[in-house]
């Protein structure tokens, strides 16, 4: 099955040195089981867990799972758990979780967990959150996390930052509050894409700070001077410049 844009995206930006990778919120598990191909088409031996918290869903993925990916052929498990409650301590090796197609407030509450119960666990984390994006980067620096891929799409007329992150420090990558790299259009599609998506994420927290929201009126403030200017109030050097109405 052709996978979507936005998954498509995921898995191209998942690299071939892990020892386990988590699909966590995995449903229909289309982005695990195109993993599982890349897998053997590149001859690594990496294990997919497929995670979900919906028992039904994980007996039917097993099935097909079993049907189409025997264990003879390829390394997978499945897991009914919540995805705070994931077993790395029971895998060696490095690993990836992926989290996409849930809420910043709930994504957030995931890696919090993780890292809590994991603290000493080499982890990178490939993140698509539906919303809270701001937040969610927020979080992530409070952690010290670095920053390894950063990407922005669009599909069906939503958008998504994609943030492939480690829990490992690095000065040299620190993750930028508002991106970098997702502003750095490389063909004029793109710089519409980055031109539409900074509008409605600035008109959202013009909304929303109306109600008085702290946060909302921080994320303007950064993303105004993150984007615009840099400290000598000189406009930042996009591949493609980007107004603000």
């Amino acid at each position: 099955m052709k996978l979507s844009k936005r998954l498509g995206q995921l898995k191209s930006m998942v690299a071939a040195d892990y020892q386990h990778i988590w699909d966590c919120c995995c449903d229909h598990g289309l982005l695990g089981a195109s993993l599982l191909t890349k897998d053997r088409q590149h001859n690594t031996r990496a294990t997919i867990h497929f995670v979900d918290i919906v028992p039904e869903l994980m007996h039917t993925l097993s099935r097909k799972l079993n049907q189409f990916y025997p264990l003879e052929d390829y390394n997978w498990q499945t897991h009914c758990l919540d995805v705070t409650q994931l077993p790395l301590k029971d895998f060696q090796g490095k690993h990836l979780v992926i989290i996409a197609g849930v809420g910043g407030d709930l994504m957030m509450r995931f890696i919090d967990t993780i890292i809590k119960n994991h603290p000493n666990t080499d982890i990178d984390f490939l993140l698509c959150p539906v919303h809270h994006q701001f937040a969610l980067r927020k979080l992530l620096r409070s952690y010290q996390f670095s920053l390894k891929q950063e990407s922005l799409i669009e599909e069906n007329k939503r958008f998504y930052e994609i943030l492939l992150v480690s829990n490992q420090s690095n000065k040299n990558a620190e993750i930028s509050p508002t991106g970098k790299a997702i502003w750095q259009a490389d063909s004029k599609q793109q710089a519409v894409i980055c031109q539409n998506y900074l509008e409605k994420t600035l008109a959202h927290y013009q909304r929303i700070e109306l109600g008085g929201n702290n946060l909302a009126s921080e994320a303007i403030k950064v993303y105004k001077t993150q984007l615009f200017n840099d400290q000598q109030g000189k406009p930042t050097p996009f591949k493609f410049h980007l107004k603000i109405k």
